[in-house]
């Protein structure tokens, strides 16, 4: 399939990831068939997307006149069968490897066998994850960064099986999107988690050791190494559960003790401090 056959695009799940990719691509003219398991979280979906449109609008990105246009190019769906219409699908579901490996199997059976299946995996190996469909060849990773309206990059990641088609296919399209594609080979957390997370995990642990606390820890890395923000607090923005999970893959991936999640990361996520989606993580949101 080409660049130029490619007018809609199915996003499986409406989650943070998901509504935001769904954003991009309706923003930039493509029609978005958005697919979640339940109307409610299809409804919160539109609403942060209405919301961000809104924010980009007060930014001078385009006008009030243009916002219904974007939204009327997005059709929530919660039957998977929908998917069918699509020429280009994105998985955007959570960061765990049963569940999108289901997800890919039954969209693999969704669409037509001609279309590309991308997984916005960022961490999860693309061959194991590509190994779940008929397709394989086309299958690759799309790895947008959060939050997806704002961050231009996109790892795109080669499975063993991917096709060369598939690969310059993808990095066309990320490009239509106004992003910054890079070409980043099969690897446990990619590039970016694999630096990221493991930073994150290590100023945990200067938390449980005593070292310092959360805040003095964030304010080292803006002030000393010019971090737009601190480890912690970009831990409790992505979502301590995801970056727990994330740490996981690695350590299992690389079996290297070094990878070993902090047991204050794996506490807090046990308590359902997961960050600033919970009202607190390694700071606390409730009173904001």
């Amino acid at each position: 399939m080409n660049l130029d056959s490619i007018r809609t695009v199915a996003v499986l799940g409406a989650g943070t990831m998901g509504n935001g990719i769904a954003h991009v691509f309706a923003r930039c003219g493509f029609q978005v068939i958005l697919r979640d398991v339940e109307q409610r979280f299809l409804d919160r979906g539109l609403e942060t997307i209405s919301k961000n449109l809104d924010r980009e609008i007060r930014k001078g990105k385009f006008t009030e006149a243009e916002k219904p246009s974007i939204l009327a190019r997005i059709q929530p769906v919660t039957k998977l069968e929908a998917i069918s219409r699509a020429d280009f699908a994105v998985e955007a579901i959570p960061e765990q490897l049963e569940l999108k490996r289901k997800v890919l199997a039954e969209a693999d059976r969704a669409l037509r066998p001609d279309v590309i299946l991308a997984t916005n995996t960022s961490s999860i190996s693309v061959t194991v994850l590509a190994a779940a469909t008929q397709r394989p060849d086309r299958c690759i990773g799309m790895h947008f960064m959060n939050p997806v309206p704002m961050m231009p990059l996109v790892e795109v990641i080669r499975a063993l099986q991917t096709s060369q088609e598939t690969f310059e296919t993808t990095m066309k399209l990320c490009e239509k999107l106004d992003k910054k594609p890079v070409a980043v080979n099969d690897s446990p957390g990619f590039v970016s988690n694999r630096v990221l997370i493991p930073l994150i995990n290590e100023a945990a642990f200067c938390v449980m050791e005593g070292v310092a606390a959360p805040e003095a820890v964030d304010a080292v890395m803006k002030l000393g190494m010019n971090h737009p923000m601190g480890p912690l607090e970009l831990a409790d923005f992505i979502g301590l559960d995801v970056c727990l999970d994330v740490m996981e893959v690695l350590f299992e991936g690389f079996g290297d003790s070094k990878f070993r999640p902090c047991p204050l990361l794996k506490k807090m996520v046990a308590a359902g401090w997961l960050g600033k989606k919970s009202g607190r993580g390694f700071h606390n949101y409730s009173g904001k």
